[in-house]
């Protein structure tokens, strides 16, 4: 397999006009074992939506290798956050992971 480092998805997303903050994480795929997610807060709620998702996905292709890309984007309204204000990035992979495992 590939090593994917989330982070370097953050760093182009969060650069987007669009975007107030973002979290990458890998979620289960039944043919790669993983692929690249990303859930967005985006800037205007009333923007969000397939167009956007393209945009953004393809924004991200124009600065890194496509398979540093997320393949899809979830939005969200507000991204959940700990005690300390910091994204809990845990709560939202959790939510992705819940009853799947990771064959390979």
């Amino acid at each position: 397999g590939v090593n994917i480092y989330p982070q370097e998805a953050e760093n182009v997303l969060t650069m987007h006009p669009k975007i107030t903050d973002v979290v990458v994480f890998g979620v289960p795929d039944p043919d790669m074992g993983e692929q690249v997610k990303a859930v967005v807060q985006p800037v205007d709620w009333s923007a969000t939506g397939p167009e956007l998702e393209r945009e953004l996905i393809d924004y991200c292709k124009s600065k890194l290798a496509t398979l540093k890309c997320p393949r899809t984007i979830d939005f969200q309204q507000q991204l959940p956050r700990d005690d300390n204000g910091k994204i809990s990035k845990k709560a939202l992979k959790d939510s992705y992971w819940k009853g799947q495992t990771v064959s390979g």
